[in-house]
């Protein structure tokens, strides 16, 4: 995108989520639910079809342009990002990565413009971090195939249009490659949407289990057509690289946050009749916390060029998405204690974002998953010992 468009759409991004979002984040955690017009308001604007190609009515944007326009959405509620995410992250990069031409002509244009919500099925009950043991089935019948099993935590799902399923299709095959993708209409016969998890926070972003029972759908919902059987699993590994750095940059944006309304406290709140924010301990925190982010953003920004360039699609999405998220949690602490009481208590800011932020360590691969790639990737051979 041209540098000026660019800096236009940052700051429109800007304007919306300070003047129009952060004001209701209240509301929207309390009533657990998105309003419908802060939804058409993100529709207009092409914030769910940011990271697709413009060929498929996207705004095409590059890995390290897609980080700072998240850096501005992570100032206020993740379930503002959680609505488009997923069409922009890991469900619709299903199509970029793995689709055939006909699919992606067919699915990206309304997933690009939001007529179309999608979802990533590939989580488990007993395959989470290591989706490589799914349970979830696909066989082939006549020209049709059947899908059985079970899904948990899928993001999206109550409100889902299609769904991206990974089952596999050849229990034989070693683990990562006996797996398969498919567009799975929401409506579709045998598949059934759980009620929504009640979850500690990022309340507005709604999850639940999607179940598969019997699940019939034509031969050309294999993603990717025959080229696609059994590489379901690259496919996966694909989009979720991609969804690290993108993550990782929303937790920046959510650390700038923080570090905002720790520095806005510690200005206005007395103790013994002085500013908290002139105890050196309190600095302390709000020093930690402003290094953190710094460090944080600087980060997601050299991943995401690393990224674009093709040089780092691994190690790089890991090491990002690792420290930012242990980043991000760090920050949310320190915030609350700055925040002392008043950092407890429900319709506080810091509150509400130190339960938001405890996630981030655990979806899109757990901190602990993310150290093992690293080191596997760093070691080789001497990690199997």
């Amino acid at each position: 995108m041209d540098a000026a468009d660019f800096s236009a759409v940052l700051s429109e991004v800007r304007r919306f989520v300070r003047d129009r979002v952060v004001p209701l984040e209240a509301e929207i955690d309390e009533k657990d639910e998105m309003p419908a017009d802060i939804r058409e308001a993100a529709k207009k604007m092409g914030l769910f079809g940011f990271a697709l190609p413009e060929e498929y009515g996207g705004l095409g944007l590059s890995m390290y342009e897609e980080a700072q326009l998240m850096f501005e959405l992570g100032y206020t509620t993740p379930s503002l990002r959680s609505m488009f995410g997923t069409n922009n992250g890991i469900a619709g990069h299903v199509l970029i990565v793995g689709g055939t031409e006909e699919q992606k002509a067919h699915w990206l244009p309304r997933i690009a413009s939001g007529d179309v919500l999608a979802s990533f099925a590939l989580t488990e009950p007993e395959a989470g971090s290591d989706p490589s043991t799914l349970t979830t089935r696909a066989h082939l019948d006549g020209d049709e195939w059947v899908i059985n099993g079970a899904k948990r935590y899928i993001t999206n799902a109550p409100l889902a249009d299609v769904f991206m399923v990974f089952a596999r299709t050849d229990p034989d095959a070693p683990r990562t490659r006996g797996i398969s993708t498919f567009l799975v209409p929401a409506g579709t016969p045998g598949l059934t949407v759980a009620p929504k998890d009640h979850k500690m926070g990022q309340f507005g972003a709604w999850t639940a289990d999607v179940f598969f029972d019997d699940v019939r759908v034509p031969a050309s919902a294999l993603v990717g057509g025959e080229d696609g059987l059994n590489r379901g699993f690259s496919t996966a590994m694909g989009c979720i690289a991609h969804g690290r750095v993108h993550i990782s940059a929303l937790m920046v944006g959510m650390a700038e946050r923080l570090v905002d309304e720790s520095v806005a406290y510690a200005s206005t709140r007395k103790q013994s009749g002085k500013l908290i924010g002139s105890f050196q301990l309190v600095q302390g925190l709000i020093a930690d916390s402003q290094t953190d982010y710094y460090a944080g953003r600087a980060t997601v920004l050299e991943a995401a060029r690393a990224f674009d360039a093709g040089t780092d699609t691994k190690i790089g999405p890991s090491c990002t998405k690792y420290f930012a998220s242990e980043m991000v949690w760090r920050v949310a602490d320190r915030a609350v204690q700055v925040h002392g009481g008043a950092g407890y208590m429900r319709g506080v800011a810091v509150e509400r974002f130190y339960r938001d932020a405890r996630l981030f360590r655990i979806y899109e691969g757990t901190s602990q998953i993310q150290q093992v790639i690293i080191a596997k990737a760093l070691l080789g051979e001497a990690a199997r010992g």
